[in-house]
């Protein structure tokens, strides 16, 4: 069992960054792959990052690439995204989430793939 947590939200002006973490708990954080999704009232959860257990395999949404990146620190616990050059359709409730199908560099954009969620934290981007 794997219980996150977020953090790191807030309000900013486009064109500043940010960084979230996930932190977790439990004995098999190492053992999952850890994606960013982002979902804003009335729309379906939408993928934005994913890190494999490794750390060595990523991905992105296309919305985000070339502005956004994904590390974790398996002696912490936690992955980071940093979240660069934001923009005011970035403004979502954003959740990490945990994988635990096998290989050390599986990763996945599916939500249907994820078994753990945090709550959200909520990234504000105004102009």
């Amino acid at each position: 069992q794997v219980q996150l947590v977020e953090s790191g939200g807030g309000l900013v002006q486009a064109g500043e960054s940010l960084r979230l973490s996930c932190a977790a708990s439990g004995p098999t954080f190492s053992s999952c792959a850890i994606g960013w999704f982002r979902q804003t009232p009335g729309k379906e959860r939408e993928f934005v990052a994913v890190v494999s257990r490794s750390g060595g395999t990523t991905d992105f949404g296309d919305s985000v690439k070339g502005r956004f990146t994904i590390s974790r620190d398996n002696a912490k616990n936690t992955v980071y995204l940093q979240m660069n050059s934001l923009k005011r359709e970035d403004t979502a409730v954003y959740y990490c989430a945990g994988d635990r199908t096998y290989g050390s560099s599986h990763i996945s954009s599916r939500r249907s793939m994820y078994s753990y969620w945090g709550q959200g934290t909520q990234v504000t981007v105004s102009s």
